[in-house]
Formats: structure tokens, C-alpha cells, sequence
């Protein structure tokens, strides 16, 4: 973090234009549905908060559920509830607010630590794919491939990957120089609505350099995830009762789901053509992305998961209604 400090305040000294702050436009371009935006996104994150912490409260609290499916969900839900602290909250204040400033340093960490969970998140849904991959395909050597320090390393590495992306992407944006205006036509500091306020003769390559390491790495993990069920459907198909199929599908419906969602609205988000309207239609189209699969992910995991969800009926609902249960 020490970096990230450093490194924005010596491009703040350096940007020539002085530029202190950007003025995040975010839906200031839909004046009447300001409070209706409020309220729906106040809900949906609130859900997505208490949905995840419910899942690592699961977790954390049943030891049945000590696995290393289950240490991954729990990781995988920590990154989300981080990710959406990074964005929401701030998103929340500008719409009820008329003064959406954000200071340089403070949009340089929006973006660090939105990239830093997001892609930590891209990752571990990897993990996970690979996880079910040795469950289904090597079931005698999982209790190897996988153990609980194995597991632990792959978490870590994650995390250190997220950290990587979120500093090589915003030191990169943030050592161009800003000319003004300081209009950013998004919710908050997103590379893209940024770059088009940067100027120099550097822009294009930084643009061009960025686009590629995220997409890389997107299309890594996603290309991975595919392997990983290649290899898991032609194993299910092989094994002889349609009840054994279903079993052994049933444990990778949900984490199929969820990718699914994932890489389906971050492809709406990332490879989407440019026109000459987009701007307005970019802050719309990246509420799916930042709230919307955020807050489905806990749901799906929780619906299409029966082991999860008997677990969360024992630790909570038995002490709300213990006659009950």
C-alpha cells in the first residue's frame, strides 16, 4: 500500500495540468431517477453484504464445512464483500449528493482496490474450477492435490495476483498527465472513462498496455475454467449411473453458474463495441458488473448448494427458532 501511496503522490506532483480532483458524473444524467437509483442500490448491496458475511459466518462456524470447496467460497465471498466496499458506498453518496468530487489520490486507491478484489475474484473462481477439476477427475489424490496448506497457498496467490493487476493498472493510469476537463462519465475512477481524460503522447500505448494485461488475464482464468470442465464433463460422462452423473455435476452447477454470470457481464462491460453514445450508457452497463453479479453470487452458491444451505439453517436459524428446527 506504501507503493501505491507514494506512487500517486509523485504523479499528483508531476501532472502538470495541476489537477487535485475529478468530478465523477456517475447518474447525474438521469436527474429524476437519482432517489430510485438509491434506494434499489442501497438494497441490492445491503443484500450482497449480509449474503456473503452470511456465507463466511457458515463457514467459519460449522466445522463440517472445513474443506477446501468451502474455504474457497469463503475466500471467494471476502473478496466480494471487499470489492463492493471499494465502489458502492462512494456511489451512494454521490447520489444523494451535488458535489461528486474525488480528490486525485482518493480515485487512484478507488481504482487500486477495485482491481486489486476484482481480479483477486477472477482468480479464485480459477481456483475453484481447478478444485472441482481434482475432486472429479483425481478423487483418490484430493486430499493431496488439495490439502488444507495447498489450499491456503492458492488462496494467497490470488490475493497476490489481485494485488499485482491493482498496482501495475494503477500506477499505469495514474503516471499519465491529466489535462482537463476532469469529467469522468462513470460511478467511480473506471480506466477507461479516465483515459479519455488523460493527454500526452503516451495515452494511446498506456490504453492500448492496459487493455491488454486485463484482458490476458481474463481470458486466462476463463480459458483455464473451460479446460478445468472439459476434463469434468468427459469424467462425469464416464461413470455409469445417471445418479452418480447427477451427483458429481450437481457439486460444479453452482460454481459453473456463477462463472457464467461473471464472465457473461464483465464481457458486456470489457468487450463491448465503442460508439458515439456509450458514455452515457457506460454507468448503466457497469451497474450489472459492480452490484448486480455481486449480488447474485451469494444467492446462486446458497440456492443450488443443499449442503450450505442446511449448514446455515443449523447455525442461525436453530438459535432464532429453536422449537423449529
Amino acid at each position: 500500500m506504501s507503493h501505491l501511496t507514494s506512487g500517486t503522490a509523485s504523479v499528483q506532483g508531476a501532472n502538470l495540468s495541476g489537477v487535485t480532483e475529478f468530478i465523477l458524473v456517475g447518474f447525474s444524467t438521469f436527474p429524476h431517477l437519482q432517489m430510485t437509483f438509491f434506494l434499489l442500490f442501497l438494497l441490492l448491496h445491503l443484500l450482497t453484504l449480509l449474503g456473503n458475511l452470511l456465507i463466511v459466518a457458515t463457514v467459519c462456524s460449522e466445522r463440517g464445512l472445513h474443506s477446501p470447496m468451502y474455504l474457497l467460497l469463503c475466500a471467494l465471498s471476502a473478496s466480494e464483500v471487499l470489492y463492493t466496499l471499494a465502489i458502492t458506498p462512494r456511489m451512494l453518496a454521490d447520489l444523494l449528493s451535488t458535489h461528486r468530487s474525488i480528490s486525485f489520490s482518493a480515485c487512484a486507491s478507488q481504482m487500486f482496490f477495485s482491481f486489486t478484489f476484482g481480479f483477486t475474484h477472477s482468480f479464485l473462481l480459477t481456483v475453484m474450477g481447478y478444485d472441482r477439476y481434482v475432486a472429479i477427475c483425481h478423487p483418490l489424490r484430493y486430499n493431496v492435490l488439495m490439502s488444507t496448506r495447498g489450499c491456503a497457498r492458492l488462496v494467497a496467490w490470488s490475493w497476490v495476483g489481485g494485488l499485482v493487476m491493482g498496482l501495475v493498472v494503477t500506477l499505469a493510469v495514474f503516471h499519465l498527465t491529466f489535462c482537463g476537463p476532469s469529467m469522468i462519465h462513470h460511478f467511480f475512477c473506471h480506466v477507461p472513462p479516465l483515459l479519455k481524460l488523460a493527454c500526452g503522447d503516451h495515452v494511446s500505448t498506456v490504453a492500448t498496455a492496459v487493455g491488454l494485461v486485463c484482458i490476458s488475464a481474463l481470458l486466462g482464468c476463463c480459458l483455464l475454467i473451460l479446460l478445468s470442465y472439459a476434463f469434468i464433463v468427459a469424467a462425469i460422462l464416464r461413470i455409469p449411473s445417471a445418479e452418480g452423473r447427477r451427483k458429481a455435476f450437481s457439486t460444479c452447477a453452482s460454481h459453473l453458474t456463477v462463472v457464467a454470470v461473471h464472465y457473461g457481464f464483465a464481457s458486456v462491460i470489457y468487450l463491448k463495441p465503442k460508439g458515439p453514445r456509450s458514455l452515457e450508457g457506460d454507468s448503466l452497463m457497469g451497474v450489472s458488473y459492480t452490484v448486480l453479479t455481486p449480488f447474485l453470487s451469494p444467492i446462486i452458491f446458497s440456492l443450488r448448494n443443499q449442503e450450505l444451505k442446511h449448514a446455515m439453517k443449523k447455525a442461525f436459524l436453530s438459535k432464532l427458532y429453536p422449537e423449529t428446527m
